[in-house]
């Protein structure tokens, strides 16, 4: 039986841990977590922001998904969507999910991300 996400892992093409550090460490906030030995070897990183878990992973022949996307859940979605524009992230809003406002951006090797608040009752 399925008990919780443990991960979401997103690809990156080889040489881009710099820059993915700068953005999900500096811009998103979260904190990078050693990986296993074993797999450190295999080159990406992780994160972490509470229950939130993201792993980017080396692709040789990496080509970023059009579609396929981890949605985040945020609070204060207008602060954090400009927080991502004043680091040069696009930004593109989205009000076809009733009950929610939601942005959509991308990490800096192009992996589409989305961001998401409940509405206030």
């Amino acid at each position: 039986m399925l008990a919780a996400v443990d991960h979401v892992q997103l690809a990156a093409p080889p040489g881009s841990e710099d820059a993915l550090r700068a953005y999900y460490g500096d811009v998103l906030g979260m904190t990078e977590v050693p990986k296993p030995p074993a797999l450190a070897a295999r080159g990406g990183c992780w994160f972490e922001a509470g229950a939130v878990r993201l792993h980017l992973g080396v692709e040789e022949d990496f080509r970023p998904a059009k579609k396929a996307h981890p949605g985040l859940r945020v609070t204060g979605i207008d602060a954090f969507a400009a927080r991502l524009a004043a680091h040069g992230a696009p930004v593109t809003w989205d009000d076809a999910l009733p009950g929610h406002r939601r942005c959509y951006s991308e990490d800096p090797v192009g992996n589409r991300l989305e961001f998401l608040e409940p509405d206030r009752p």
